[in-house]
This record gives structure tokens, C-alpha cells and sequence, in this order.
């Protein structure tokens, strides 16, 4: 059994796959659209470039996503992304190359359980935790 984070997204996730890809160091195996799909007459033509299913792999770990349909995008709450690092420089790397441009809610920075810690929302609305045990 695998169990994988699956994020919605607001007519962006295709951009926000491509940033995860970049600073994350994955890699993008598959990225479908709403056109040209058996969906696409439930679309508007406006949304039909907009992305039904994403799969991204980083290192074992799979991160999924989509557009959510149109007039249906609710702003994620209730639950982070948590990544978990083993090096603190790079903890530190991930940390500023997501939480651009976002909001920090928790600056990177040693706690009582963790050399690194740090919680953020980052530009496409996705909220994160990253932690270096």
C-alpha cells in the first residue's frame, strides 16, 4: 500500500508541478489536460488546458495533483505536505526555495524534537512542513 499526497489547485498545478520539479529535484512522469480527454465536453474551452491528473516522483515518494473542475477550487486547510530531510543544509535549501513568495508561518530554526523545523503556505496556496530530525 502506498499512500501519496494528492493537491488541488486553482488553474495552476501544471506552474506548481514545475516548481516542485525544480527545487525538489523530481521528476514530472505524466501531465494530462481536461481537452482532448473523454471529460472535455463537461469543460469550458477556457479550462480544457488546465490539468485533470499530475504525477510527479521525488527520490520513492509520488505527488499527485490536478485542477480542481471549475467553480469547485476550496483553498487547502487542515493538513501540510511534510517533508522529511536527514541534512540540515539541506532542509535549509528546500525551505527558501519553496516558501518563496509564500507566506512562513514558522521560520526555519532548531526545536526541541528537530535540528530543523519550519511551516509555510507556499505560492500556489499549498501548505508545507519541513522537519530534519
Amino acid at each position: 500500500m502506498e499512500l501519496n499526497p494528492y493537491l488541488l489547485f486553482n488553474g495552476n498545478c501544471e506552474e506548481a508541478f514545475k516548481f516542485y520539479e525544480q527545487r525538489l529535484g523530481g521528476k514530472i512522469e505524466a501531465i494530462h489536460t481536461y481537452g482532448g480527454s473523454p471529460m472535455e465536453k463537461h469543460f469550458s474551452p477556457e479550462w480544457r488546458d488546465k490539468v485533470m491528473h499530475a504525477r510527479m516522483t521525488v527520490g520513492e515518494t509520488v505527488l499527485m495533483g490536478s485542477d480542481a473542475p471549475e467553480g469547485r477550487y476550496q483553498v487547502p486547510q487542515g493538513f501540510s505536505v511534510s517533508l522529511n530531510l536527514k541534512d540540515t543544509a539541506e532542509a535549509d535549501r528546500v525551505f527558501q526555495a519553496l516558501s518563496a513568495n509564500g507566506t512562513v508561518q514558522m521560520p526555519i530554526q532548531k526545536t526541541f524534537w528537530a535540528t530543523r523545523f519550519a511551516m509555510f503556505t507556499d505560492s500556489f496556496g499549498i501548505p508545507w512542513m519541513i522537519n530534519c530530525e
